[in-house]
């Protein structure tokens, strides 16, 4: 090989390593026993007020890892719990925010047709140092705002193993 095109072989190097970088990405996720674990909080948190809820834990991706349901809430805990914390992965912000900011009138009013969609507090994004690892949701309280406050007791459960 002459050196011309061995140096220029070397030069090049750089740029397609620094190609390759951008052409790929990692997640962090949470592991199933972190999800569990932040699920329990979150029942638990609900029974001490003497609520029966359906929690849901979602990757970031919206797809359920966990659901638990305490053996007297409703039917339709199952799939708004689910739908809250796949809102709050989609959306990257609280359901309760969300159920403002989509009111009739407002500018995002129409994401209310999207499918799935739940403008309901209780749903709430997993954060944790700089990274988002999906949601809860919880359902069956009396208010999104009681749903809201068992969902944020499950991430606090886990909060010191995803803050790094």
């Amino acid at each position: 090989m002459r050196i011309s095109t061995l140096l220029a072989v070397l030069l090049a190097a750089p740029a397609t390593m620094v190609l390759a970088q951008q052409a790929t990405f990692q997640t962090k996720s949470l592991t199933p026993e972190a999800a569990l674990t932040a699920a329990k909080a979150a029942l638990e948190a609900c029974r001490k007020q003497g609520y029966q809820v359906g929690v849901a834990v979602v990757d970031r991706a919206g797809i359920t890892q966990v659901f638990l349901r305490d053996r007297f809430a409703g039917p339709h805990t199952v799939d708004v719990a689910i739908n809250k914390a796949w809102t709050a992965a989609s959306f990257r912000t609280s359901t309760l925010a969300l159920a403002t900011e989509t009111q009739a009138g407002r500018p995002m009013s129409g994401i209310r047709a999207v499918a799935r969609f739940t403008a309901v507090g209780g749903g709430v994004l997993i954060e944790g140092g700089g990274s988002s690892f999906g949601a809860i949701g919880v359902s069956g309280a009396p208010g999104g705002e009681a749903d809201e406050v068992c969902a944020n007791a499950g991430i606090k459960a886990i909060a010191d193993s995803i803050e790094f």
